[in-house]
């Protein structure tokens, strides 16, 4: 049963932000980490979806004001590297910190798209309030950029609580080797549930609706966004 939402846009220490929660807030939480598009229609639809599920969505906004409601594509990826991993992440941890404190949250997980989902496997390893990490198609790139200066494998390997990561197989920025890899950290750990997908010849970014003309994209969102959201609902409950 879907409930009755609100959705606002506010400022959390001078950093803009999105909210979306169902009428009168509630005790679970969600740190939404956008990819490309900024806190565009995509993530807002997104967020808007989880409150729906009766959980408090909180999105970060990674350019300070542009997204792709007003912005393009190619003028966006031009300002990923000027996104500095240590900014980002107290950014991120301001956020969390707001949902857990004014928001009233008790429990709160984080999950990101692309560019954020790299950030929700940095996160869920520095700051381990986390009840959640889900990270769809992480962009953790065979080339390290000269930005990524966190390791988002290593980070995986250090999350306590419940992961779930979405991997295409034609992602033409993760080759198979990394997913290995980062598939590895999280199976190795002592702690935390690993539950992995695979989505053969889906595309990275396969949740963006702007991908769905691909039928093999709109089927890999298609299957895991109903599990994205249940796992999102079990593990942010606050009593059993």
């Amino acid at each position: 049963m879907t409930q009755d939402i609100e959705t606002s846009r506010l400022t959390v220490n001078g950093l803009n932000a999105y909210l979306a929660r169902p009428t009168g807030g509630s005790e679970s939480g969600m740190l939404l980490l956008p990819m490309v598009t900024g806190i565009g229609e995509q993530l807002r639809e997104w967020a808007e979806a989880i409150a729906a599920i009766g959980v408090t969505a909180l999105v970060w906004d990674p350019f300070h004001g542009p997204s792709s409601d007003d912005t393009s594509i190619p003028d966006l990826l031009a300002k990923m590297p000027e996104l500095d991993d240590a900014v980002a992440l107290d950014e991120q941890t301001q956020l969390l910190d707001h949902l857990l404190g004014e928001l009233g949250c008790v429990k709160a997980g984080v999950i990101g798209w692309c560019l954020g989902g790299r950030f929700a496997l940095i996160l869920g390893g520095k700051d381990h309030r986390v009840a959640n990490v889900v990270a769809y198609h992480p962009t953790v790139p065979g080339e390290t950029p000269p930005n990524h200066t966190m390791d988002a494998i290593a980070h995986a390997g250090l999350i306590t609580a419940p992961v779930m990561t979405m991997y295409p197989t034609a992602d033409e920025l993760v080759p198979r080797s990394r997913f290995d890899e980062l598939q590895s950290a999280l199976q190795a750990r002592d702690t935390g549930p690993s539950l992995i997908h695979v989505y053969p010849a889906a595309e990275h970014g396969f949740a963006n609706k702007t991908r769905h003309g691909e039928p093999v994209n709109a089927e890999a969102f298609a299957i895991s966004w109903p599990q994205v959201l249940e796992f999102i609902r079990v593990t942010t409950k606050t009593c059993l």
